[in-house]
């Protein structure tokens, strides 16, 4: 909750109390933030800037007079916690010598749960309706329309709670009732509209676009810095238009916009980078900080225990323990720390504890997925059973097989003779096997559904064909936004010790090399930890266990995309 003020009657004090209360102490937070509210307290002193309390008070009571939250807390008014108060009030609070608004540019960077959406959502109504700007131009804005409309339909959403709003905005699309559908508001009164755009769409080299306030969301999706640096370019000719960044921390790549934004912003913050007319606002942790101690959660999270409990971020930390890929992915959502592209899948214990015999599988219900190979990898099938056992089947071309085990230091030979993979003559591996092993699995199990990745689909259904062998296909492809939700169960599975994959030995291997790649929308594949080593069954795997979640009931049979 917010600090009690000191002057409460001064407007703007919520600003300043909170730069006292964190650069006391007493007002946990991370780094970047001290320095922001450092930067604060040393440009009270500056002559050459003015602070206008009223202005900054202007916005805050904006919030709580006019606007109302939905969802959880529907219909009560948005009271700006002190760190909101320090973001809004400064963006509003702080001028020229000539009244124009300092700031146009911000950056935010909180983590996951803290209300960056709503919080900007309210800027837009702010700027839409607050300013009195004639044909003001606003712009929720994301690399795609579908996140564009997140942070829209929280402003959406605000107008249907306000009565103050909702009969002076004018709303279109929506129709009977369904306020996810709405594409435009429009305040009639300045011919202005606050409407979404994405990259696909924002406009670019044509005339006439003149945003008076753009929000981008989720800085660390955008693959280039293109609608950044257009929508920036934009504002240049309308005074007091402003850009607003918010994101959660991304992936440590050199490439990454949202990094270079990050860096600059962090460097603003503590007066290595000058720039007046840059806020930032930049959550995280010190170095030496353990993101698994409650005690420095705040520091991302500085809404913590009120838009985002406690305990969620303890399971988080709870379920992310003994899974690498995981922890990287809630360092870095929950904990904004800029984490590595790739990590190692899971944790060898974590494996072993999913290692009993998967036992009489006889007429179980089952699901499988293909990985499917021609030379020097291996194809795989795995089938994922109602009681949790896994089967996994390999096949290797016989031809260059010791060749192969030099090169990806595996031990081939023993595990053919073993009976853990199948050396296929030749030297490409012949569908037909598979095909074969498939229809043994119809006879002995129910087998339902197999997901498939498109690669050597052509000839694998030739296969099939010629053994008389017919069973539902699932596609499923294998880059990162198929990928991302069958990792997500496998390590759900995985967590809980829902598998029983009987330790087979090269099932393990490909689990030991594979790590999981993040793109900057957090979505995750795998790819390979060693240059050498084969992760086909980790691939075939992580679909099994994807295609187990969401598969339909062999009643309803049906295809789909995962």
């Amino acid at each position: 909750m917010a600090s009690k003020k000191k002057n409460e009657n001064e407007p703007g004090s919520g600003v300043d109390q909170y730069v006292t209360d964190v650069l006391s102490g007493e007002e946990v937070a991370g780094p970047h933030v001290r320095a922001a509210c450092q930067r604060h307290a040393n440009d009270r002193k500056r002559k050459d800037l003015k602070w206008d309390g009223d202005a900054a008070q202007h916005v805050i009571d904006f919030y709580a007079d006019i606007l109302r939250l939905s969802g959880t807390h529907e219909g009560q008014p948005f009271i700006l916690h002190s760190s909101q108060q320090f973001i809004v009030g400064s963006l509003y609070g702080w001028k020229l010598l000539n009244g124009q608004r300092r700031f146009s540019t911000a950056y935010v960077e909180e983590g996951k749960g803290n209300g960056k959406s709503p919080l900007a959502a309210g800027i837009g109504l702010y700027m839409l309706t607050a300013m009195k700007e004639p044909r003001a131009e606003i712009y929720s804005a994301a690399v795609d329309k579908d996140q564009a409309k997140i942070l829209f339909r929280d402003a959406v959403a605000m107008v249907d709670q306000s009565p103050a709003l909702l009969k002076r905005i004018k709303k279109s699309g929506g129709k009977d009732g369904d306020w996810t559908k709405v594409w435009n508001l429009a305040y009639t009164e300045t011919g202005s509209f606050f409407r979404p755009i994405s990259s696909e769409n924002h406009g670019r080299g044509k005339s006439g676009f003149r945003p008076y306030c753009v929000l981008l969301d989720e800085i660390h999706e955008h693959p280039t810095d293109a609608m950044v640096e257009f929508t920036r370019k934009n504002i240049k000719g309308r005074p007091g238009a402003i850009v607003l960044m918010i994101t959660n921390s991304g992936i440590n790549d050199p490439t990454s916009v949202c990094l270079r934004y990050h860096n600059y912003a962090a460097e603003v913050a503590c007066g290595k980078r000058k720039d007046d007319a840059f806020f930032s606002y930049v959550c995280g942790l010190d170095v030496g900080d353990d993101w698994k101690d409650p005690a420095v959660w705040k520091k991302s999270s500085p809404m913590l225990d009120i838009s985002i409990p406690s305990s969620y971020l303890e399971n988080e930390v709870l379920q992310s323990l003994g899974m690498p890929a995981r922890q990287n992915l809630t360092r870095r959502l929950n904990f904004c720390e800029w984490v590595d592209t790739a990590t190692p899948f899971v944790d060898p214990d974590i494996w072993r504890a999913n290692g009993e015999s998967p036992g009489n599988l006889e007429g179980l219900r089952c699901v499988g997925a293909l990985d499917l190979s021609d030379k020097n990898d291996l194809s795989t099938l795995v089938l994922r059973f109602e009681n949790g056992a896994v089967l996994p089947y390999f096949w290797t071309p016989q031809d260059g097989l010791r060749q192969r085990e030099d090169q990806d230091r595996a031990p081939y030979a023993q595990w053919v003779r073993e009976g853990y993979l199948k050396a296929v003559p030749g030297n490409i591996i012949d569908y037909r096997f598979i095909a074969r092993a498939i229809g043994d699995a119809k006879r002995r199990f129910k087998l339902h559904a197999i997901a498939f990745d498109r690669w050597g689909l052509d000839r694998f259904q030739i296969a099939m064909k010629d053994e008389g062998v017919d069973v539902d296909l699932v596609p499923h492809g294998q880059g990162f936004r198929e990928m991302s939700t069958s990792i997500q169960a496998l390590e759900d599975a995985l967590m809980t010790r829902q598998l029983r994959h009987g330790n087979h030995p090269v099932l393990a291997w490909c689990m030991g090399n594979a790590q999981v790649e993040m793109d900057p929308a957090g979505n995750r594949k795998f790819t390979k930890f060693k240059a050498a080593g084969r992760i086909d069954g980790a691939v075939a795997l992580a679909m099994a266990e994807g295609l187990n979640v969401l598969s339909p009931t062999p009643q309803e049979p049906q295809f789909f995309l995962l």
